[in-house]
């Protein structure tokens, strides 16, 4: 009479596992948005004076979210190989539990010589009763995968380190060069906007002489297509320098709306000394790139993969002893300890065996090949860097001396227009090509700077410190970077400070 009683339970159960799935609704949808927003630069020290290029870097290393999420990465990846070493303790498990049921639990006996029931119907247990135990157990062949498992997990978390030295590196040469662009934009925009209403004011006054007559229709449009020219000219420079700020303001996490001034720096810079030569550059390069040693420490995983399927294949052996408690009055002994040896062994596991080497092989030959892959690949990029960095010196060298030509050519235009030998029209276009000229020049000069940065990358240098994360103070961090940048270049060459490499 009791059955019908499970079926029903059943049916509730089921009805009560469906799930429909619940899309968020505009409200929390809103609400996240404004929660993002509303953190998304919070805690971050307040821009109180003018930035340079060291304290843009430390700003970018310290609040920039990408490489806040790689050190977030390496963090988890280092508490994974932490948390997997207690794998390899022994396993100490307590256990309790209580049983009751209507009637007590009876059997009686039939002989099997004379078929007849030789006990009367008997119990040894209670209704109720309630049983604990605490066990300690070690299984010798869960001790070795787990160390093996806890060495390949040591290696995940260097593969996150690795992956953090990439992002920092990159975010780095991208300060290096929205700097050096936005400190153009801070020079230049004021001119460029002064010069583009001196070009307004001209074509009003051709439009008016033209409409008066006042001068041949030819060399009124013949002037005011110039002009038009020189406002083109100027709306395409003023679009390239409004978005270095922002994108500097970007990497540096700052909100679009928040301002913020630069230190403008001295004009009159130098080229920066090559590292050193080419060939020395791709060897180090290939000792430390971390697309390479991504793929090393996943040959080394690999290999613990293999010693993984060798020991699966072993018997396991158990080692255990408990202590256990029963509230059964029928018990003797109510308290007792129990010990002993368990060995068990899939057979199965051999015959998967070659299989799994099979695999093994395969991913080890797909890494040798993505080594030899990245190799060429990390050779090339260090011979371009390397003709790069050679080629936009040789650029700014010459728009240096374009610059300081166009300077003089400024400076009679001005003399010969004071003592109207020159025309309005000739001054303002050279105005505009000494503007433009200025422009080229910092522009040059930015490239380089990242051309620079770009060496560095390319030979998998860090350009931070090893000892440097990101948490540290800012100014302590911009002062970090100052100094390693500072003595990266050395009278007696070029010292790279990252681990080994000097």
């Amino acid at each position: 009479m009791k059955i019908p009683f499970i079926p029903a339970v059943l049916i509730l159960s089921l009805g009560g596992c469906t799930v429909i799935p619940e899309p968020f609704d505009k409200d929390q949808l809103s609400k996240q948005a404004k929660e993002r927003l509303s953190i998304v630069t919070l805690n971050q020290d307040p821009v109180s004076a003018p930035i340079n290029l060291y304290d843009a870097m430390a700003r970018a290393l310290k609040y920039n979210l990408d490489y806040k999420v790689e050190l977030m990465e390496e963090a988890l990846r280092i508490s994974e190989s932490d948390l997997s070493r207690f794998d390899m303790l022994p396993q100490l498990v307590a256990t309790g539990g209580y049983t009751g049921r209507d009637n007590y639990a009876g059997a009686s006996s039939r002989s099997l010589l004379t078929n007849t029931e030789s006990l009367e119907p008997s119990t040894s247990s209670e209704k109720n009763s309630l049983q604990s135990d605490l066990s300690l157990s070690w299984d010798v062949l869960d001790f070795g995968l787990s160390y093996v498992r806890s060495k390949q997990k040591a290696d995940e978390a260097l593969i996150a380190l690795e992956h953090r030295r990439k992002v920092a590196n990159r975010i780095i040469e991208d300060v290096r060069t929205s700097f050096w662009r936005a400190v153009s934009a801070e020079r230049m925009l004021g001119k460029l906007d002064g010069l583009a209403q001196n070009v307004e004011d001209n074509l009003a006054s051709s439009r008016a002489l033209e409409s008066r007559r006042a001068t041949a229709p030819l060399t009124a449009l013949t002037y005011q297509r110039e002009l038009i020219g020189i406002k083109r000219e100027i709306q395409r420079l003023q679009r390239e320098l409004m978005i270095a700020k922002r994108q500097l303001a970007a990497l540096m996490n700052l909100a679009p709306s928040e301002p913020f001034t630069l230190a403008l720096p001295d004009r009159n810079r130098k080229p920066l000394k090559q590292p050193f030569e080419v060939d020395e550059m791709v060897t180090v390069a290939l000792e430390n790139r971390s697309e390479l040693r991504e793929v090393d420490y996943r040959l080394r995983i690999n290999s613990h993969e293999l010693d993984a399927t060798i020991l699966s294949a072993f018997p396991s052996f158990r080692l255990f002893v408990g202590a256990n408690n029963s509230s059964n009055d029928f018990l003797y002994n109510n308290d007792w300890v129990n010990w002993g040896a368990q060995a068990s062994w899939n057979v199965m596991n051999l015959f998967r065996l070659p299989e799994h080497k099979k695999t093994i092989a395969a991913q080890d030959n797909l890494l040798e090949a993505r080594g030899l892959a990245l190799t060429m690949a990390v050779m090339t990029q260090v011979h371009v860097s390397y003709a790069r960095y050679n080629h936009l010196t040789k650029t700014f060298n010459t728009v240096q001396q374009e610059n300081a030509i166009q300077k003089r050519i400024m400076d009679q235009i001005r003399k010969g227009f004071k003592a109207d030998t020159v025309s309005k029209q000739s001054l303002i276009r050279e105005e505009m090509k000494t503007l433009i000229t200025e422009v080229k020049y910092d522009i040059a000069f930015a490239d380089m700077q990242n051309a620079y940065a770009n060496l560095f990358a390319a030979i998998g240098i860090d350009d931070f410190g090893p000892d440097i994360t990101g948490s540290e103070p800012l100014d302590k961090l911009s002062s970090s970077l100052e100094t390693l940048w500072a003595e990266r270049v050395t009278p007696s060459g070029l010292t790279l400070l990252n681990g080994n490499v000097k």
